[in-house]
């Protein structure tokens, strides 16, 4: 079955062009090229100053750490949505520079019937713990309460999302300007940082209902018929061999295929803090969070340009499970996850090895993964062992 067939049946995009289409008429903001929306200083009125606010959740992956709280009462699942949902946002908004004093909103939906007040009580507690340990590397975080609505009549199981905002000086800012001669550095997204607590398998919360059923058996279909939208065709539903509490071994380390496709989604508000303190802003040329579309996700960033990465990180072991269970190709592979690094700077290349330095204190991979060319239009390429694939704008 063609793979994209497989998503639309599955009632997902690999690029969310209905989306991208709804929303193009809409006033991008002060700098239309920014990575995130960037609005005037309506708080303060200060031109010197501006104001960020963004949304996002933890999408699909609750669905898959329904599944595994369910089969094996492992709360600490939960732990890794709460960071799902704030790195996706977090996450988005250090790529225009806004690393600190960031007020967050939770908003939880769930159906009361099937997820436990436990399981609320975990959720909370760990964005309490994950401000207090990016606190400690200098990056302020406030939370600022929520909501929790008992929505079953809507929500299956359950959906866990944050707001965020901030406001900055505009000199702080980081706008994609991504010039032709620039390097690429990829920051990794698998392996285990300074801040970890354990191996980190590289999901962020893209693809996962891909994943969840590309690789996972059909027996959670009859156990948990709640955990899908009942409008997909069975055929398409938990297709793959793997149980959730199948035993991996992965660097010396044990664990769970389960865990493995949860790992939590990596911050990189630590390293980014840390270059922005130490690397001069003219010198960032652009940053990009591999998230929607993966590793084309910078085709929208780019004017009359062609990204070249050809000398990414050998596939990560969760990316080659999934690829190996789904048999997905190559191309689409790279357009749906991140397959090794979720997080690139465009920069010139004598600023390359200092980005790199610092990303080493924090014990995260980093390495120069391609360059920027001239090009009439909007290009990526991947130049890959699984071949060569090109994608336009």
């Amino acid at each position: 079955m063609p793979e994209q067939y497989k998503y639309d049946l599955r009632g997902v995009s690999a690029d969310k062009a209905e989306v991208h289409q709804a929303i193009e008429g809409l006033d991008k903001g002060l700098y239309p090229r920014a990575f995130c929306k960037i609005l005037p200083d309506v708080t303060g009125g200060s031109n010197a100053h501006c104001n960020i606010m963004h949304a996002d959740t933890a999408g699909t992956k609750t669905s898959l750490a329904y599944l595994y709280w369910r089969e094996t009462g492992d709360l600490s699942v939960w732990k890794g949505i709460a960071q799902d949902a704030l790195v996706m946002n977090l996450d988005d908004m250090a790529c225009v520079g806004c690393v600190n004093d960031i007020v967050i909103s939770s908003t939880i939906g769930r159906n009361k019937h099937l997820i436990s007040g436990d399981v609320i009580a975990t959720l909370i507690q760990a964005a309490g713990e994950f401000v207090e340990k990016m606190s400690r590397h200098g990056v302020g975080l406030h939370l600022a309460g929520g909501e929790t609505a008992d929505v079953g009549d809507i929500v299956r199981t359950i959906d866990a999302g944050y707001t965020t905002f901030a406001r900055m000086a505009k000199k702080d800012l980081v706008i994609n300007d991504i010039q032709a001669g620039d390097v690429i550095v990829g920051l990794a997204s698998f392996g285990k940082t300074v801040y970890e607590e354990e191996y980190n398998g590289g999901m962020g919360s893209n693809g996962l209902t891909s994943a969840r059923h590309d690789v996972f058996s059909k027996i959670y279909a009859e156990k948990y018929p709640e955990s899908f939208d009942p409008n997909t065709p069975r055929d398409v539903v938990y297709t793959g061999s793997k149980l959730l509490t199948d035993n991996i071994e992965i660097d010396g380390m044990q664990t769970t295929v389960g865990k493995l496709v949860l790992s939590p989604t990596r911050t990189y508000l630590p390293v980014l803090k840390a270059i922005f303190d130490q690397v001069p802003k003219d010198q960032l040329h652009g940053i990009i969070h591999c998230t929607g579309g993966g590793q084309t996700k910078v085709i929208k960033f780019i004017e009359n340009k062609r990204v070249v990465k050809n000398a990414l990180f050998d596939l990560p072991p969760l990316f080659e499970l999934i690829r190996k269970e789904s048999g997905t190709g190559w191309k689409e592979m790279y357009q749906v996850f991140n397959m090794g690094h979720r997080m690139e700077l465009y920069l010139p290349e004598t600023a390359a090895q200092s980005v790199i330095d610092i990303a080493k204190r924090f014990n995260l991979g980093a390495r120069i993964v391609g360059y920027v060319e001239e090009h009439k239009g909007e290009e990526v390429r991947i130049e890959s062992p699984g071949g060569t694939f090109t994608y336009v704008h």
